[in-house]
């Protein structure tokens, strides 16, 4: 067996003759034997070596066997050396009594017994070896553990940073989908196209949003924000996102659920993000023109179960098992995805304090996901008198920073499109300058740009403009970003790439605040 190094006995004897013969009879592969003639030569030793087993005599002069061993025992590196004494004298009550008291685990008596002498001394071999062998392994352990810990960072890193960078890109498409829905004059084909690149752009956030909540789920970054929901509400927009990907497939979706006040207590948009998951996987996974069943049933012990259920082409029993897992897709690798859509719902709903199941009877025979949760009444809201308002929007004074381009570009544009005074700036610095002059009514500053970040330029601005309402433009949405943003005194924090809708509810805020 090789030794990473070879274990060391220290040999302590004020007389040669004495070391010579203990070396010629301990003499084996992997030991290494130190031999001292005195004690002061022993702690020299003992300075410099790890030692497995000491052998010392008892009666040296200078310096005693005793005397050594409780310099030893008052040394944290030699406390639990194991010590021998060798005397050639008799070992009286006395002197077992001081040995004890110095770390002493025996006495022989000289002349030494070699049998006797080599039983002992392979014991502590054998311990050393072991302890030896243990150490390599814990060893190998904590470097496996750091380089798993390392490539977990990485990885969480690397879905961060990926989902960061295609963000960007993804804003100027979103909106350029929207002006090319929105402008009068469009042909047909300029419909088309429009309607297509919003559909990829959504398709493409999703699974963007996905990589996101993997990260934030496994840094523990997720914050649920709870609150009473009625099922019907949650039904009813996750079966909306849904929609058009059943309506392509031809789908027959039956949503019942058996009372109207049936709710939980949830995140609303966490939980439509798990029904509509599930409907989704189930669009997918069945021939077109199947059937899709949406239910919520109260149980008798107080909770509710949501089923999605379908006849598509069902689950093998051995992927039923691992179905869960994280980038598990089973016998549906082909279909492309990450797998990564069934793990995010069983975390979310865990995080609800529910389960969710899966049941099904093999390939082609259909498939059921269960979700549990408890349950709790709710009054339906009353339905609220519809208003009309009436007249144009307040023309605003927009200012739009960001080192991107084209990102900007489209922002200036769509503004311009609803009627707002816009000027597009592509760096901070310029963003100030301009501010001077302009004085926003709302000033969108990417965080990121150089020279002057969008925190300098909102410090400044802020200087400049008093009543400005200042947004930061970011890729990064966790909450831990939002009150960073906050702190620097941003009145608002948009995640890119930004909707229409939400750049229409902000002109709102700011025109009724106004």
């Amino acid at each position: 067996m090789p030794y990473h190094k070879p274990i060391k006995f220290l040999l302590v004897d004020d007389l040669e003759a004495n070391l010579v013969a203990l070396e010629a009879l301990f003499m084996r592969e992997g030991l290494e034997l130190l031999k001292a003639r005195s004690g002061r030569e022993a702690l020299e030793l003992l300075l410099v070596h790890e030692v497995a087993l000491a052998f010392i005599d008892v009666q040296m002069p200078e310096m005693s066997g005793f005397e050594l061993a409780e310099i030893m025992r008052s040394t944290e590196r030699t406390r639990g050396t194991p010590i021998i004494f060798l005397t050639a004298g008799t070992v009286s009550r006395q002197w077992r009594i001081r040995g004890t008291e110095a770390g002493a685990i025996d006495f022989l008596p000289k002349p030494v017994d070699p049998a006797m002498l080599l039983n002992k001394a392979r014991v502590f071999f054998d311990l050393a070896l072991q302890r030896q062998e243990l150490q390599e392994s814990e060893r190998k352990l904590k470097v496996a553990n750091e380089k798993l810990a390392l490539a977990d960072r990485s990885k969480d890193e690397f879905l961060a940073m990926l989902a960061h960078e295609l963000r960007n890109p993804l804003a100027p498409l979103l909106a350029g989908a929207d002006l090319l829905l929105a402008s009068p004059g469009n042909v047909q084909t300029g419909e088309n196209i429009g309607r297509m690149m919003k559909r990829q752009v959504g398709q493409m956030a999703r699974l963007i949003d996905d990589l996101l909540d993997v990260s934030r789920i496994t840094n523990g970054k997720i914050e649920l924000q709870k609150q009473a929901v009625l099922l019907s509400g949650i039904f009813e927009q996750a079966v909306e996102s849904v929609q058009p990907q059943i309506n392509r497939m031809g789908h027959h979706l039956e949503v019942h659920h058996s009372e109207t006040s049936l709710g939980v207590s949830a995140d609303p948009y966490r939980l439509t993000q798990v029904v509509s998951n599930l409907l989704s996987n189930a669009a997918k996974y069945t021939p077109p023109g199947g059937r899709i069943r949406l239910t919520a049933v109260k149980s008798a012990d107080g909770k509710v179960a949501i089923s999605i259920k379908d006849n598509g082409r069902g689950i093998r029993p051995e992927d039923q098992r691992s179905i869960f897992n994280l980038f598990d897709q089973g016998s549906c690798a082909t279909e492309g995805g990450l797998g990564i859509g069934l793990t995010l719902v069983k975390w979310l709903v865990e995080m609800h304090g529910g389960v969710v199941s899966v049941r099904s009877e093999g390939e082609g025979r259909g498939s059921e996901f269960t979700i549990e949760l408890p349950a709790i009444e709710i009054e339906p809201p009353a339905v609220p008198e519809l208003v009309v308002e009436t007249g144009s929007q307040e023309k605003l004074r927009i200012l739009i920073a960001d080192d991107g381009e084209s990102t900007a570009d489209i922002l200036g544009m769509f503004f311009q499109m609803e009627g707002m005074e816009t000027l597009v700036v592509y760096d901070g610095e310029k963003a100030v300058k301009e501010a001077e002059s302009f004085c926003p009514d709302i000033a969108c500053l990417d965080l990121g740009m150089p020279f002057v970040d969008g925190f300098a330029a909102a410090r400044e601005v802020r200087k400049i403009c008093p009543d400005a309402y200042i947004v930061a433009l970011s890729g990064w949405g966790s909450e831990a970003d939002r009150l960073k943003t906050a702190a620097a005194g941003f009145d608002e924090h948009l995640v890119k790439p930004v909707s229409p809708e939400d750049l229409r509810s902000l002109l709102t805020r700011v025109t009724e605040a106004k």
